[in-house]
């Protein structure tokens, strides 16, 4: 029949609406099944279609052919009833697909066809197209997103053999769709497991536009950063149509991040084979690290003649098998035996390079005559495509449960019952889930609630050396868990070494890590400094008052306890100091003691002078309190003596020169002596200043009584390792300072006394002497106070203040046995003829300075040392008043 318009109507009823299908396949069956598959690639600009994809399109799809002939075949499988098939080509493009895809639809939808008229005047006769009950497919992930969307709303289940996009999980968008592979939300933790293990943190990520790249990608993030661990240094998207040089704008960018040498991809093998040419054309053959996709896999196309540059590429791949039997099928296809197969021609010539002849066409001179005699495998390189075990899976899916639902529809009954007349969409999605059997490659083929097969990877690496065969091998599984076998890895140029691919280098130990702002992977090393210790890989924690970090800082560790040594420097010059001034002093106490009687030392005041000798010993003795290992004892005595030894030896001199202030001033005004001048007053006026320094030694002893302790605050340097506990008295320099300071004040009262002293005539043989002494030892102490104060902050602090003290202590009083009782010995010693009693020719003289002696002082005793009459002691009066006396 024709239409009115004379245009010659098809016996297909999908040719009346005008159009043919030059690119599909019929089978004829009881049941229909729908095929979808990339037969050709993409075409270019303007037209749908390009050339002829050997693997993915012609491979697949006679895998399909293959699996109904062993359906049909089988007794136990759909006995009685028979498997066809509309197979159509999706030319790699989502678009074309879904317009493709309306042919599975058709019988399903109500065509008004009143203006179809034969010029007959018959009506038409209008065969409706098959009805398809189930879709085979489809390849990419976003043409089964695309064809889902449209199958869905006439309940058309659909089973894919590759789609893997994480969004066909969604079974609220996607119920009606199913898929033997797993999705890629387990292929992206499958490499995110390589990643970590492999030791990367730090990664880029590149994808093919569309919902398989970016999915997977999306995948791939959302599981890092949910578990941690990996950061994105780039995220890159190839565009569909990518312009001229955007592949080198792409590696340009990844060389942004070069520490980022991992680059996790999920792209087409078109766009891969692209990226590699471009890393080789920026002369990066080696940087790149790639992880690779399922698309990617173990195929040959996209790293043919780019080896170096794939060489060390990671692949996924779910598990499959090789299907013994697809190979035999397929190696027997021939022009003659496959006439079923509409692009088994194109194919050929492709497969053969060779060119069939068609009556109207002229032969390519440059290309040879194909025979027909060519053979598959024999004169034609021939590897069975990855996922064939997968198309195969799939329609044996349907298959069983086309099966099941006859088993329970139509029990007993041979072929198609009406139950099963139409089927109905939902029923059998329900079979289709239900679904357990063993499949190809031995391994159960079932679906989650979801639709999706159960995660199973092998890992492959792409190996050029130490192999008699360059290519990919099998380097570990992932089943839900990892199983990689690192040692078997080869990168490189043959590098066992497995390549970095980090954001930053780990800190060495003491160092921690201070993260870069965003980028939880990147971090800056800072050294933890001072008397820091790494508590963690973020955290410095400072040691413990008592403790010091190791060398590497890991940890702390107890700091060493010194104390002052008598071998140090510090200990050697005080000590042979007080030790020179304790044999001085020892040697004038036996001189004194010898010679007691003698008038020089009893002109001296022996008592006073005896006490004055003791202060000056313990002055001495103090020293080697000061260096002596501290302990409770040693403790006490140093708090005792430290200001008891001055304050005895200034106490007496002080008795001394208040002794002759008195006598002078009084001689000025009378002769009448002053009070309390006797040896047992100054002794008396002595022992009561002195026992003002002993009260309050011993009041600090009850409220704080002596101890000792570990001071690591005072040798406490920048640099740890020189950080010690001084092991010493509870003694603070303020404490050091009282001690001292009712000294100072005896001292300061003595010297004012001294220079109120000094008009005495200079042949009084003690005032002079004694002002010299006090003034000498005013200005030790007042060079030792900015001495001892300004090492405070010093790391010899410790050292340097009690060598100064005890060094000062011993000058002062050297100082004080030097200027009053050096000259005395020596006299005593070296001159004994002067140590007699002077006697006068005048009776007058004697008479009156007896007289004198025995009103004003009546201990004085003139001797023959000064002229006259002026005694050693210093107790008889000027010469002026002498003089007058006389007179």
């Amino acid at each position: 029949c024709y239409r009115e318009t004379g245009v010659e109507c098809s016996a297909d009823w999908w040719s009346s609406t005008g159009h043919f299908h030059p690119h599909s396949i019929k089978i004829p069956g009881d049941i229909t099944l729908g095929g979808l598959f990339p037969i050709h690639a993409r075409g270019p600009h303007g037209l749908p279609c390009g050339e002829l994809k050997k693997e993915k399109g012609i491979h697949r799809m006679e895998a399909m052919l293959y699996t109904l002939d062993q359906i049909n075949s089988d007794p136990e499988l759909l006995p009685n009833i028979t498997l066809g098939a509309r197979i159509l080509d999706t030319c790699s493009r989502d678009t074309y697909a879904l317009e493709q895809s309306l042919t599975f639809v058709q019988a399903l939808i109500q065509k008004d066809t009143s203006d179809i008229r034969c010029s007959s005047g018959e009506p038409p006769i209008i065969r409706k197209p098959e009805r398809v009950v189930a879709v085979i497919g489809a390849s990419a992930s976003s043409v089964s997103i695309m064809v889902a969307n449209i199958l869905r709303l006439f309940e058309i289940p659909q089973v894919s053999y590759a789609s893997t996009a994480p969004e066909l999980s969604d079974n609220n968008r996607y119920d009606f769709f199913s898929r033997v592979v797993p999705p890629d939300s387990y292929q992206a933790q499958a490499m995110l497991d390589i990643v970590k293990a492999l030791g990367w943190n730090y990664v880029s990520t590149l994808a093919s536009e569309g919902n398989y790249g970016e999915s997977g990608v999306e995948a791939f993030m959302q599981i890092s950063r949910e578990a941690g661990g990996v950061c994105i240094a780039q995220s890159v998207k190839i565009p569909r149509e990518p312009t001229s040089g955007e592949f080198d704008k792409i590696i340009k960018r990844l060389m942004e991040t070069s520490n980022a040498r991992g680059v996790i991809i999920f792209a087409n093998e078109d766009d891969i084979k692209r990226v590699l040419e471009a890393a080789e054309r920026a002369n990066l053959t080696g940087h790149f690290l790639f992880v690779g996709s399922d698309s990617w896999g173990a195929k040959s196309s996209p790293i043919t003649e780019l080896e170096d540059v794939a060489e060390g590429a990671v692949t996924i791949l779910p598990k499959r098998a090789s299907i013994d039997g697809f190979d035999q099928y397929f190696m027997s296809r021939s022009l003659q035996n496959n006439r079923r197969n509409i692009w088994f021609a194109e194919f050929w010539e492709d497969d053969f390079r060779c060119k069939l002849t068609r009556p109207g066409i002229k032969l390519d001179p440059d290309k040879k005559k194909c025979t027909g005699n060519e053979r598959i495998g024999r004169d034609s390189s021939y590897e069975q495509e990855g996922k064939v075990q997968f198309v195969i899976d799939a329609v044996y899916a349907v298959a069983h449960a086309l099966h099941n639902m006859h088993q329970d529809l139509c029990p007993g009954s041979f072929g198609v019952c009406s139950n099963m007349d139409p089927v109905e969409g939902r029923l059998l999605l329900n079979y289709i889930r239900a679904v357990n059997f063993n499949g190809s490659a031995g391994t159960s083929v079932v679906f989650n609630e979801n639709g999706d097969a159960p995660g199973r990877y092998d890992i492959f690496q792409f190996q050029m050396t130490n192999h008699s065969h360059p290519g990919y091998h099998v380097i570990g599984q992932w089943t839900n868990n990892l199983r990689l076998n690192v040692e078997e890895m080869q990168w490189s140029g043959g590098d066992k070494s497995v390549p970095e691919s980090i954001c930053s280098f780990p800190c060495k130990p003491g160092e921690r890590k201070k993260m870069v702002k965003g980028v939880p992977c990147c971090w800056h090393c800072e050294l933890c400094d001072g008397y820091q210790y790494q508590l963690d890989e973020f955290t410095c924690e400072t040691c413990p008052s008592d403790m010091r970090p190791t060398l590497n800082r890991t940890t702390c560790h107890p700091t060493p306890i010194i104390k002052l040594e008598w071998n140090s420097p510090w200990a050697l010059v005080p000590t042979s100091i007080a030790l020179l001034g304790i044999l001085a002093t020892s040697a004038v106490v036996i001189t004194f003691i010898r010679f007691n009687d003698t008038p020089i030392v009893r002109a001296s005041g022996r008592e006073l002078s005896y006490v004055l000798l003791t202060g000056i010993f313990l002055i001495y003795l103090m020293t080697f309190l000061m260096i002596a290992e501290p302990g409770v004892v040693v403790c006490a005595f140093r708090r005792l003596l430290l200001g008891l030894g001055m304050a005895i030896t200034y106490s007496a001199m002080l008795t001394k020169t208040n002794r002759i202030y008195r006598i002078f001033e009084q001689g000025k005004r009378s002769v009448t002596p002053p009070k309390f001048i006797s040896p047992a007053s100054q002794l008396i006026i002595t022992f009561i200043l002195i026992s003002v320094q002993v009260l309050g030694v011993f009041v600090s002893f009850a409220v704080v009584p002596p101890h000792t302790i570990i001071d690591y605050e005072e040798l406490r340097p920048p640099n740890p390792d020189l950080a010690r506990g001084i092991l010493k008295c509870d003694m603070s320099d303020l404490s050091i300072i009282c001690c001292l300071s009712y000294s100072i004040v005896l001292m300061v009262t003595c010297t004012v006394y001294a220079v109120k002293s000094r008009g005495v005539p200079e042949t009084f043989n003690e005032a002079k002497p004694i002002g010299f002494t006090m003034y000498t030892t005013c200005i030790v102490w007042l060079a030792f106070v900015p001495i001892f104060f300004g090492t405070a902050q010093s790391t010899e602090k410790m050292f340097i203040q009690t060598a100064t003290l005890t060094v000062s202590m011993s000058l002062s009083a050297s100082v004080s046995l030097g200027m009053l009782y050096l000259p005395k010995v020596y006299v005593i010693v070296f001159h004994p003829e002067q140590n007699v009693q002077k006697r006068k020719r005048s009776f007058k003289v004697s008479l009156l300075s007896l007289l004198l002696m025995d009103v004003l002082l009546p201990d004085c005793c003139c001797v023959a040392l000064l002229p006259d009459c002026c005694c050693l002691a210093g107790c008889c009066p000027s010469s002026q008043i002498v003089s007058e006396i006389i007179d």
